[in-house]
């Protein structure tokens, strides 16, 4: 049964499939005391259900089985790179893979009821469920938690996403990936911010992608120039990774590729009214963050990165009636304003 329920994830499009048991992560532990010492910084969903995250089981009464799925997102880089434009993290750059993967998780997840028989339940999952998702996939050997704290596979390198049925249909175990990381730490080198003070430790309140997707609020000034032309997530300690080179394209994500989210121009996106925004990135994972938030990385990115020219789009930006994105931009003027040795104050 395992084998035809491997057989079939294939077909539906995931680039790997492995199983593993119901029992609790074995890193539970890490991760409520990562949660005590508020290293999950504003993201209160962590620690909501942290009970049924550190057991299955309370997930789904009766699992026996996790089946654990991984989709490449990995594709060519752009070699000519616009200036004024900012940088959005690989997986950002197709259609949302909530919505991309549903089909094929809701397909695989009935077929497997019905290959359990009357009484089979599953449950699937992709990024939504109270699940220590990594970790259990690390144990049905998808690949191995790296320095960074993202998961590794030898055949895909950093860049694929996760997903997962729960079930009531007891299927053979895997054996589990062992770490490889050895004494490589390009993944901590990497890190503009900080965010890795050790190994396998993120503090996600200096992450990059932290600050510019999962916090509402203003980004602390002193990380703002160590976000450079970021405007949605982070790749640098997964781009570090020697395992990249083992790398491959998976077919799911290749067709949802857009390619207008690669490079978008910072000032085209300061132009946006919400309307707009809607419009552009509907359908995307980049809707998460509202015109406000994208709008004020945006800000950012052009603090950091413009010239005297950009100004024009800055000062009506600073004038912006959402706060958020308004604050932003007169931080942003005064940052150009500095490095060319202007006036100090915002217009």
């Amino acid at each position: 049964m395992k084998e035809t329920v491997r057989r079939r994830a294939i077909e539906l499009g995931f680039d790997a499939c492995r199983i593993t048991g119901p029992q609790p992560p074995a890193s539970a532990g890490r991760f409520l005391e990562a949660l005590d010492a508020g290293r999950h910084a504003g993201m209160s969903w962590m620690a909501r259900n942290a009970e049924r995250r550190v057991d299955p089981d309370r997930v789904l009464p009766g699992l026996r089985s996790v089946v654990a799925l991984a989709v490449s997102y990995h594709g060519p880089e752009p070699v000519d790179v616009p200036s004024g434009a900012g940088i959005v993290a690989r997986y950002a750059r197709h259609a949302d893979y909530h919505d991309v993967l549903a089909s094929p998780l809701r397909t695989l997840a009935a077929e497997i009821d019905l290959l359990g028989g009357p009484g089979t339940r599953s449950l699937w999952y992709v990024d939504t469920g109270p699940l220590l998702e990594r970790d259990l996939a690390q144990r049905a050997g998808i690949g191995f938690v790296g320095k960074h704290t993202n998961l590794i596979s030898r055949n895909l390198g950093n860049w694929f996403l996760l997903a997962e049925v729960l079930t009531t249909l007891e299927l053979e175990p895997d054996e589990p990936e062992r770490n490889r990381c050895g004494s490589c730490s390009r993944c901590l080198d990497a890190c503009p911010t900080g965010a890795l003070p050790a190994p396998f430790t993120l503090d996600a309140r200096r992450c990059i992608s932290y600050l510019t997707i999962e916090l509402k609020d203003s980004i602390p000034e002193s990380l703002r120039p160590l976000i450079g032309d970021r405007i949605y997530g982070c790749d640098d300690c997964l781009a570090a990774c020697p395992w990249n080179r083992f790398a491959r394209e998976g077919a799911l994500m290749r067709e949802h590729r857009r390619a207008d989210l690669v490079r978008p121009s910072l000032a085209d996106l300061l132009s946006l009214d919400d309307a707009g925004f809607k419009r552009m990135f509907a359908g995307t994972p980049m809707l998460r963050t509202k015109r406000r938030g994208l709008l004020r990385n945006a800000c950012v990115a052009l603090g950091n990165t413009g010239t005297l020219a950009d100004l024009p789009v800055l000062e009506r930006a600073a004038s912006d009636p959402e706060p958020l994105v308004a604050e932003h931009a007169a931080w942003a003027i005064r940052e150009i304003r500095r490095r060319s040795s202007g006036p100090a104050s915002a217009a």
